[in-house]
């Protein structure tokens, strides 16, 4: 059994851990912390979670009874508790973007902060099993992907060599639930009003997952940003609970047979556990992937050949966080990697 402390386990990341893992066979939850409900039993604050005698601690609780630790907290909280976490042996999930990108001036200037920890950025691994089985394994500490990033990556990244040839930018053009954006935390951009019945572009050329995305598209592909530029990457917000829609364009200066693509992206998604590549003809839609650890992927060009449009979907509080998550522990102590997602 593996011994879990979730630290944050209040949030939307933290009590989707806390639902996934209610019935995972190798999982025994330990510790359960959160800053708002410290003191309260945890059927108080869910009562749809039945099965969970623990009361919320404070964050700041011992985890030596843990071999690893969810961090389902703010960005500042993980870069301050993830140095004390691995000194204690704890190996440590981080569901925030705290050790996501390696470039420290980029991850100031995109999340607004002084990284604090960054002798441990070279040790990180980047938690998107697809690409990094082997690494998380035997990782002390994972960073789990973004979920715009996830959807993204594992729309972009399949087609491999033929990345090379692309004559401009990839285009994102990705539509997130409120809970994708931004949480538990209502503001004016996600309180209801602001919400219902509405839909709008939200941090364009600023959101942090552009880094990110432009990171590993750069580390896992022969995609040039010198010769073809930055991935252009503009989210959406959706009035709608959760689930991310990505749209990517991609154009190349010569056709692209059909067969050359969908090859490419049949052949990656039969090696994967979690990610479907559906027939020529139909695309992913939100539903497909609600409440599941899946992506669904979609591809369709024009007459020219040229113009090609990569759908992906997913849940983001599932393969877009704490499912992701979950399937990272499970090969950080060589379990079967869907062991509690299925």
């Amino acid at each position: 059994m593996v011994r879990i402390g979730i630290i944050g386990a209040a949030g939307l990341s933290g009590r989707e851990l806390l639902y996934w893992l209610k019935n995972h066979p190798e999982a025994a939850i330990e510790l359960l912390t959160s800053s708002k409900y410290q003191g309260r039993q945890v059927t108080d604050v869910f009562p749809e979670l039945r099965g969970y005698s623990q009361v919320f601690q404070p964050n700041e609780s011992d985890v030596s009874g843990c071999d690893l630790v969810f961090l389902a907290i703010p960005n500042q909280a993980s870069l301050e508790l993830v140095p004390k976490l691995l000194e204690q042996g704890v190996r440590v999930i981080d569901l925030s973007g705290a050790f996501r990108l390696r470039d420290t001036k980029v991850f100031s200037q995109f999340y607004q902060l002084t990284h604090t920890a960054p002798e441990l950025l070279d040790e990180t691994v980047f938690g998107l099993p697809e690409f990094f089985k082997e690494k998380i394994s035997s990782a002390r500490l994972v960073a789990n992907p973004g979920c715009y990033s996830t959807g993204a990556l594992l729309g972009i990244l399949p087609l491999a060599d033929l990345l090379a040839d692309l004559d401009r930018p990839p285009i994102i053009d990705a539509k997130s639930g409120v809970s994708g954006a931004g949480g538990r935390v209502e503001g004016d951009t996600t309180n209801y009003v602001s919400v219902n019945e509405n839909f709008k572009a939200y941090k364009v050329f600023a959101h942090q997952h552009q880094p990110e995305i432009q990171q590993y598209l750069t580390d896992l592909s022969p995609y040039s940003t010198q010769e073809s530029g930055d991935v252009i990457f503009t989210p959406h917000l959706l009035p709608v609970n959760r689930g991310i829609l990505s749209t990517i364009y991609l154009h190349f200066p010569e056709a692209i047979p059909v067969t050359e693509i969908r090859s490419r992206i049949s052949k990656f998604a039969t090696e994967q556990e979690f990610v479907h590549f559906m027939d020529e003809g139909s695309l992913p839609d939100l539903k497909m992937t609600l409440n599941s650890n899946r992506v669904m992927i979609g591809a369709e060009s024009d007459d020219s050949g040229q113009n090609w449009v990569v759908v992906t979907s997913l849940d983001n509080l599932v393969k877009g966080a704490s499912g992701q998550a979950i399937q990272n522990m499970n090969l950080m102590y060589g379990l079967e990697e869907s062991l509690g997602l299925l």
